[in-house]
């Protein structure tokens, strides 16, 4: 089964064509590199199939449900009216399990009181399923990222607005991977990451659980 399925697809720029006549499958846990001469228009494509930009002919079908993760080259303005600091924004991702998170401390709470078989039978259901979701992994989830993309510790409370147009292209790599997409567009994503970094994203995404499409020269 595919996740994305492009058919005769086509972009033009007035009377130039951009590319034509593209059709292809991306799978369902796929990982695709799209490799091509500089200028022939591997960013447009990637635009397309992020639907941010309209065919000129042709479609792109996805599977029902499926949730597209898109890093263009530079994502200068990625974070524009945002002033979160680069840990909050991570945080952010996981507001239902915080929420979540909540709910089980105050019905800790609630229990400490006064003992309740039906308090204790609500909690024990509310903790599973927390727990399912990973809600006693995603701070860690969050520190590896960050780590593993060169943020250092002293950088996580720096708002999100005064990064370098680098550092925000990475955060939203880092937000990109810990929202986990179903099918994950990169364009580029090691520009501006150092070697350590590059060899740590390579090992997150041979084991990353959904479609990867890349553009990359490294």
């Amino acid at each position: 089964m595919s996740t994305l399925t492009i058919s005769n697809l086509g972009f033009s720029f007035g009377d130039y064509d951009v590319f034509l006549g593209i059709s292809a499958s991306i799978p369902n846990d796929g990982k695709i590199g799209l490799v091509g001469p500089n200028g022939i228009g591997k960013t447009t494509l990637l635009r397309v199939l992020a639907g941010l930009a309209q065919p000129s002919v042709g479609s792109v079908t996805m599977a029902r449900g499926t949730r597209i993760g898109y890093l263009r080259q530079e994502a200068v303005d990625a974070f524009a009216g945002r002033h979160n600091t680069v840990y909050d924004e991570m945080l952010a991702i996981f507001a239902g399990l915080r929420e979540q998170e909540a709910m089980l401390r105050d019905l800790e709470h609630r229990m400490a009181d006064a003992h309740s078989d039906d308090l204790l039978a609500e909690y024990s259901v509310a903790q599973d399923r927390f727990e399912h979701a990973g809600g006693y992994e995603y701070e860690q989830r969050i520190s590896q990222v960050l780590y593993g993309l060169g943020f250092a510790r002293s950088e996580w409370n720096l708002s999100i607005d005064i990064l370098s147009g680098g550092q925000k292209t990475r955060a939203l790599l880092a937000r990109l991977l810990l929202e986990r997409p179903d099918l994950l567009i990169l364009d580029e994503p090691t520009n501006h990451l150092d070697v350590q970094a590059v060899e740590w994203l390579e090992g997150m995404l041979r084991t990353w659980d959904g479609s990867l499409l890349i553009v990359s020269h490294d």
